[in-house]
This record gives C-alpha cells, sequence and structure tokens, in this order.
C-alpha cells in the first residue's frame, strides 16, 4: 500500500448532444490521481484531451476532484506482448485465441464477443461470468467505469526506456487500467478496443498472461468500441464493482527489473 498525502482523484468525461445519461454522444473520458501541486497540470491534460478528439467536439464537460480518502493499493506493469494481425478479422481471431489461453470456452467467448458489439453504446466495462457468458453487472448503459487509476510519468517515461518502447500516452492508460483490473482475484481476462476511429490496436488482458496487444482489431474511421471483463462468479460482484470504481490504485516503479 501507498500513503496518501494530499492525493486527488481527476476525472473527466465529455459527451456531444448533452450528457451521457440524457442520450449524448461520448466523446471522451480520463482518470489520473494528482497531489495538490499537479492539479492545474492534470486538469489541463483533461481538457485537451476531451477538446481536440477524433471524436468530435464535446458541448458536454464535466471535471470532477475529490480527496482520496483510502489507501492507494499498488502493483507492478504487467508483461507486454504484442501480436501483429494483417486485419480486423485477424486481430478478433487472434483475441479469442487468447481468451481460449486463459480458460474460457468457445461458447463463453462467443457470447461475449456478441454482448459487446451489441453494447458499442454502453460507456463504461460489461462484466460477464467467465462460467455462462452472461453480462453480470445490471448496469446497461453505464457499464462499469473502471476509476481512480495512475501510472506516474517518471517512472512510465522509465518503463519504457528499459523495455524499448516509444512513450505512448495510450499504452499508458491502457496498461494502468488492465493492471488495476487483472490485480483483483475475481479477473480471469479482459476484451477491450478503442472507440477512437483512429485508434484500432486493441487488446486482451489477463492476471495469467498479462497485456497481449492486437494491432488491428476494427478498420478505421470506425467510432465502435468497448471493455468486457471475464470475471469469476464465485466472488463477490458487489465488492469487484467497488474495487473498480472507488479503490484507488497506482503501478509501482515500472522501470526496474524484479
Amino acid at each position: 500500500m501507498l500513503k496518501m498525502e494530499k492525493l486527488y482523484s481527476v476525472r473527466m468525461r465529455a459527451a456531444v448532444g448533452g450528457a451521457h445519461e440524457k442520450g449524448g454522444k461520448h466523446i471522451s473520458g480520463g482518470e489520473n490521481l494528482a497531489y495538490e501541486t499537479e492539479l492545474q497540470e492534470k486538469a489541463d491534460h483533461l481538457i485537451k484531451k476531451a477538446f481536440l478528439h477524433q471524436r468530435g467536439k464535446p458541448d458536454f464537460f464535466n471535471l470532477v476532484i475529490e480527496n482520496v480518502k483510502e489507501p492507494v493499493c499498488c502493483s507492478e506493469p504487467l508483461l507486454v506482448s504484442t501480436y501483429n494481425v494483417k486485419d480486423a478479422k485477424d486481430g478478433r481471431i487472434t483475441a479469442e485465441y487468447l481468451l481460449q489461453q486463459c480458460g474460457l470456452t468457445n461458447a463463453v467467448i462467443n457470447k461475449a464477443f456478441n454482448i459487446l458489439v451489441s453494447n458499442f453504446h454502453v460507456r463504461g466495462a460489461i462484466l460477464v461470468d467467465a462460467q455462462t457468458g452472461q453480462r453480470l453487472d445490471n448496469r446497461e448503459d453505464q457499464g462499469v467505469r473502471v476509476s481512480q487509476l495512475d501510472w506516474r510519468q517518471n517512472d512510465f517515461k522509465n518503463w519504457c526506456k528499459f523495455h524499448e518502447l516509444h512513450e505512448n500516452f495510450r499504452l499508458k492508460e491502457a496498461l494502468t487500467l488492465a493492471a488495476k483490473v487483472c490485480r483483483h482475484s475475481a479477473t480471469i481476462a479482459e476484451l477491450c478496443w478503442s472507440d477512437d476511429p483512429n485508434y484500432i490496436t486493441g487488446y486482451v488482458a489477463s492476471p495469467k498472461r498479462g497485456y497481449e496487444r492486437i494491432t488491428k482489431m476494427k478498420e478505421k474511421g470506425d467510432e465502435q468500441g468497448g471493455r468486457v471483463l471475464f470475471i469469476d462468479p464465485v466472488q463477490d460482484v458487489d465488492a469487484y464493482v467497488y474495487y473498480l470504481e472507488k479503490k484507488p490504485f497506482m503501478i509501482r516503479n515500472g522501470g526496474e527489473e524484479k
């Protein structure tokens, strides 16, 4: 655990056509944990992210800054591997294979894909029973937002340098979220690709295999994307949702060998 010293959660969501809950189209969202001296910088970053997004210019913007009251959970970054695929069809076949390697059956995987492609409008993650493929969260269009998380920029920079990877804010955000998701014992696997029309890379993440990037999960120009979390139904779903939404999380170090 990491002791808190005036740590704040900074969260943003933006939409066009009104607020999300009033039918507005999602444009952008973002999360940071910040010390008091960093609040302006973190807020500016999220404002720019919202108003310069490829999905359009929002007419609804919400920025929330809250004091972090719980101890921060820490974890190492997940192991990263990349699968170069020729097109989106090949990418989704690769994702199915990787999910199979996590112990999921073809029936569960197919149900989850069908749920995802039928619910691209859902703003957060969709929770799926890893044994039956049934949706568990009962959040309808809202889904479950994985929140209260960060990876200190210097640590991420050192990690990229150590692993000879280009610094990429998308990779940082995705890895941080996947690390938080996979830290919980209820998580079997995560499947995700972005709703950004110019970002076609997706991934499968799991405690067992790490973070597995797939270079093409959709065609360029496609604004559809989403996230499915395959979870162990034996565990307490409400406690799992609380962890994802409320428990502060930060990737620790990342630039050193284990």
